[in-house]
Order: structure tokens, then sequence, then C-alpha cells
């Protein structure tokens, strides 16, 4: 790196938001109630064009990976697995009781989070996906299910059931090929784990096998990373996720089991991501958005080309609904007009659930505002340049001056652009589409840095 890219990393590595969502959760305001959130869900399904998809998390891990920053219940006690189940389902039930008009529409994408999805054994999988599958038609060609999993405890089993109920994109797992890093991490995955269930899903017939990898992890260093970066091209993944260790011990204090000065930081860091992106870019990886990878035949690829690519609290997707239905624990939810999450604990979701109500924690009404910085911060995520209002030109080049002196962005007219120099800095650029965020900075520590 140059002296002046070094500059540029201590200058712009400050905390700033992911934009899964606008407004960022922090800055949820209003909580509706939930009769608030139905209505505004019924608005949204009440169209005949609706296409809406469903999250649901699993919470439980049966240990704890400190990078992580996922709302997880750690316990090895499997019996938890066919309550859990029918809870989910029966808050499908409520949601399909209170909004009958969902079920008539276009059911187009199917994610499981967690925690450990693959925590459940198979049994319990099918017993939560079949029925999903009987309740709502799809169409293969217009359907996409997808499942993280932890290669450590994730079988051929519980692929091959999983590809049963119509999931064809497999997320694994795998942050470090390195022992030092795993076992500072707490999860000790050797290579030939994850060789072997790649393997194992494309012999079964996944269409996308996507790896996620973290950069900025305890003990990593350039010759770490470049023998991760390495082996991840030699099992050729179709899309690899290359994400940034959010430090947050203020949120998740097994974070504080590392010490600091084992982890990489500032230019240092951002460092390790640009020795992986270049072996990944050199082995035939396209580069999308912030911090992921595809093959240029995957899916990803093609809708960043053809401008379909959508961001929201799973990440880059391939093609946008009009509401992503979260169930389960911690579950976000998300119409055009409105934000909804579930309770964060497991003993109120329980109750909740037995009670015959939806669990209800918090939520956002967007304003007319917040939706059209919503639909800007989206647009300039996903291609890397947006149109500014007439209003807007003026603030952007005060606040946007000093990226603009640095090469990190450009404003022609009203397009404002990313440059090819400016794209670790992605998130410090999208700053200035939010007003909640420039208008009130938090007083205490909430996001992660941004490199």
């Amino acid at each position: 790196m140059t002296e002046k890219t070094v500059n540029l990393f201590e200058k712009y590595d400050v905390p700033v938001p992911r934009y899964t969502s606008y407004p960022t959760v922090p800055y949820w305001t209003d909580d509706p109630t939930t009769e608030q959130w139905l209505a505004e869900l019924r608005k949204a399904a009440a169209k005949p064009d609706c296409r809406w998809s469903m999250y649901i998390h699993i919470p439980f891990c049966e240990s704890l990976c400190t990078f992580c920053g996922c709302n997880n219940v750690i316990t090895q006690d499997h019996r938890r697995e066919e309550p859990y189940v029918q809870r989910v389902l029966a808050e499908l039930e409520m949601y399909l009781a209170a909004v009958p008009d969902l079920a008539e529409r276009s059911f187009r994408q199917l994610h499981l989070g967690g925690g450990t999805p693959t925590f459940l054994h198979p049994e319990s999988l099918a017993a939560l996906l079949r029925p999903i599958a009987r309740r709502f038609q799809t169409r293969a060609d217009e359907f996409d299910a997808s499942v993280e999993v932890n290669p450590r405890v994730t079988t051929r089993e519980h692929l091959e059931t999983l590809f049963a109920n119509g999931f064809t994109r497999v997320s694994m797992g795998v942050q470090d090929f390195d022992p030092t890093v795993q076992y500072l991490v707490n999860r000790i995955q050797p290579y030939e784990i994850t060789e072997a269930l790649t393997n194992d899903a494309r012999q079964i017939g996944y269409t996308s096998v996507n790896y996620d990898l973290i950069y900025g992890l305890p003990k990593q260093t350039a010759e770490k990373i470049r023998k991760t970066a390495e082996l991840t091209l030699g099992l050729r993944p179709d899309r690899i996720a290359f994400y940034s260790f959010a430090k947050v011990p203020w949120i998740k204090p097994a974070q504080r089991l590392f010490k600091d000065e084992d982890l990489p930081e500032g230019a240092e860091k951002r460092e390790l991501y640009e020795i992986a992106r270049e072996i990944f870019l050199a082995g035939g990886y396209v580069e999308i958005g912030m911090d992921h990878f595809a093959l240029p035949h995957d899916s990803l690829h093609k809708a960043q080309l053809d401008g379909s690519l959508h961001r929201n609290f799973m990440g880059y997707t391939e093609f946008r609904t009009d509401v992503m239905l979260g169930l389960g624990v911690s579950a976000i939810s998300e119409s055009p007009t409105c934000f909804h999450q579930n309770v964060k604990k497991a003993p109120e979701y329980e109750q909740r659930i037995a009670e015959g109500r939806i669990p209800t924690m918090r939520g956002h009404l967007l304003n007319d505002e917040d939706r059209a910085l919503r639909q800007q911060i989206l647009q300039f995520m996903t291609q890397l340049h947006v149109t500014l209002e007439p209003e807007q030109i003026d603030d952007a080049r005060t606040f946007l001056a000093p990226m603009m002196d640095d090469g990190i962005v450009t404003l022609e007219g009203n397009e404002l652009r990313l440059l090819e120099r400016g794209k670790p800095f992605l998130r410090n650029a999208t700053c200035f589409f939010d007003s909640r965020l420039r208008t009130s900075e938090p007083r205490t520590k909430i996001f992660s840095m941004a490199l």
C-alpha cells in the first residue's frame, strides 16, 4: 500500500452502519404496535403483484464462536428442536390468519439463518419445511431457497433433506482456514471438513455453493489470509462473502476473550482484504457491491449486470421482494412502509407464541423521507451510483467534499458515483444519505468500524 492509501484508511476507519436497512435499527422510532405492523403488511399484501420472501431464524448453536455477532442460544440439548419448529409454524399460521392475502401472493425466497440452522436434525428440518412447501405454490424457475450451515455439524443427510425441500443454495461458514485463528475464535474446522461438504453439495445438485469468510480476526496475518484465499480458490465456491470482523464487545462480551492487540486494525486490517481480493479477482471472480464476490455464471453477478441486485437484512440478494416475513427469535421483517422485529430472548418468544400473539419487540414506520432515502441507499449500495434530487446537490458537494478530494466519489451534474478507489469506503460515502445519523450522532458505541 502507498502511504497515501494508508492515510485514507486511517482517516475513514470510523464507526458507521452497514446499511442493510434504512433507517438503521438504532434509529428506529415510533415502535409500531403489532396491529400497526399487521395493517402495513395487509396493505402490501393486498396488491395482486406483491412478491414476498421468508426468513426463519434458528438460534441454536452447540458452541460459541467468539467472532459472532448474531443472536444465538448456546445449547447441546436437541430436545429443544421440535418445540421450536412448532412455534415457528404457529407464528406463520398467526400471520396467515391475520393477513390471508399473503398466501395468495408470489412466494419467491426462503432463507434459513442463525445461529446454526443445521443444529436441527434432518427430521426436524423436514418437519419445518414440508408444511411451508404444502402451503405455498412456487415455480422452480422463480423460487430461491438458501441456508446457512456450519460444516462441523452438517451432514450429507442434512443437505439431502434441504435439497428435497427446494433448497439449491448453501452458504458455508468457513471464516478462516488457519488453525491458530480458528482456535482463537473457538471454531476448529479442518479444511477437509469444508472440502467434503462442498463435494457433497455439488454431488447432490446444489447450483450455488457459497463460503463466508472474515478478515480482521485475531492473529490473522498477510501470509495466513493469502493461504485461506488460495485454499478457497481451489474449492471454487460460486460466491464468497468476505466480511470485515465487526468488533462489538459491548454487544457480544465473548469478543473480549481475545486481546485487542491480537486484532489487525486500520490499514493493516484492510490489507488483508486487498490481498484476498487480488487473489479472487485473478481467479476469475467478480466483485459484487461490498464484501462479496461471485463467479460470472452466478445469479448474483447477473443481478448486478441487469440492475436487479438488492440488499436487505440478509445481505445481497438477486432481486427485491415487497415483503420479507421474519419468523423465529429476533427475526426482522419488512414491508415497503414498516420494519418489525421479534423479541430476542427465547423464553419470551416461547411465551408470546403460547399466548397466540405475534412476538413483537420493536419496529419502525417509514415516513416519506425515510422511504426516499432508503431507495437511494439501496441504489448506491448495489449499483455504486445514484441520482440525487436537486435539493441534495449543494449538501452533497459540502458533505462529500473531503471524499471528492480524496478520489472516493465524484458528483457530475446530479449523478453521485463511487470511484474504483472508493470501494473500501462505500459505507462512509453512504452516510451522506443518512439524515438520522447526521442530525443525531450516537453518544455511545453502536456501529462497528468501517474498515
